[in-house]
């Protein structure tokens, strides 16, 4: 069984539409797959009602928030949120707080390049994005490639987009504990992204870990692109010293990266332990 459980629709920084998304998904010889936007889940309807047959959907969302770093600072880190229920009243206000939040940041970065010269218009970048979508680096990234600034997403990421540019602006997240317990609360499982994805910059020590799982952290992604065979290692070590699950997924955003569907996975037995821990409930997940 192969299980990707962290991609990216449009309803966030992915490129491919939900629908899209599971179809292509199907395409990859998944045989679950899990839609993750940013901050939102305007994807799930959609990619439920397009759900090829033999196919499982796993209904998530990836948190923006803020974590100690273990050295007395702090840095921004990822929450994947799995079978929670998309009712709930914290999370329906903090996902638009956060959609909020990115809007206001896209627009200030936009308009650090635009005063510095480079070719971006900040309402029109606003102004093509759906009112209720997640706004991202990547909606920027792409006005740059079209302009021909730079000649791919990823370029436009480490040249202008990184924390220490100019042109970098950061969000003002939520605390990570508390978005532990608002998505255990609403009946999911919360699971760290990308832990150690040394190439995004700096990353949470592993005491910082140990920290997260007593508040109620009940993953680590584990595989992942980013991830090197060193910090996979170490990360699995800590994931069964602290009876963590532990996933392997994707991140996939269609054309924004180069990275390919079900080009990490999840043992299904990690899967099996996501929806037990889920209340009970189950509410996000669909067969087709």
């Amino acid at each position: 069984m192969r299980i990707d459980l962290h991609t990216h629709s449009t309803e966030s920084d992915g490129t491919e539409t939900p629908a899209e998304l599971v179809t292509a998904a199907a395409a990859a010889g998944l045989d679950v797959v899990a839609i993750t936007d940013h901050d939102t889940t305007a994807g799930w309807a959609a990619a439920a009602e397009a759900l090829p047959a033999g196919l499982r959907l796993i209904r998530g969302a990836e948190f923006s928030a803020v974590a100690p770093d273990g050295e007395g600072g702090q840095l921004s880190v990822h929450l994947l949120g799995y079978l929670f229920d998309p009712a709930s009243a914290a999370i329906v206000a903090e996902q638009a707080r956060l959609r909020t939040e990115r809007r206001v940041r896209l627009r200030t970065m936009a308009e650090r390049m635009a005063a510095d010269g480079f070719p971006v218009d900040p309402d029109a970048l606003l102004a093509q994005l759906p009112p209720e979508a997640p706004a991202g680096r990547p909606h920027l990234a792409r006005v740059l490639v079209s302009a021909g600034v730079v000649g791919s997403v990823g370029e436009a990421f480490y040249r202008y987009l990184v924390p220490g540019s100019p042109y970098y602006t950061d969000r003002a997240d939520t605390e990570v504990d508390t978005t532990i317990r608002m998505i255990r609360a609403a009946g999911g499982v919360p699971v760290l992204a990308h832990a150690f994805a040394r190439r995004r910059g700096p990353v949470v020590s592993a005491e910082v870990i140990v920290e997260l799982a007593a508040a109620g952290l009940a993953g680590l992604e584990v595989d992942h692109p980013d991830h090197s065979d060193d910090d996979r290692a170490a990360l699995r070590e800590l994931a069964a010293g602290l009876d963590l699950l532990a996933t392997g997924s994707s991140d996939y955003h269609g054309g924004n990266k180069t990275v390919r569907l079900g080009q990490e996975t999840t043992d299904p037995q990690a899967l099996e332990r996501i929806e037990a821990l889920a209340a009970g409930s189950l509410v996000g997940v669909v067969v087709g």
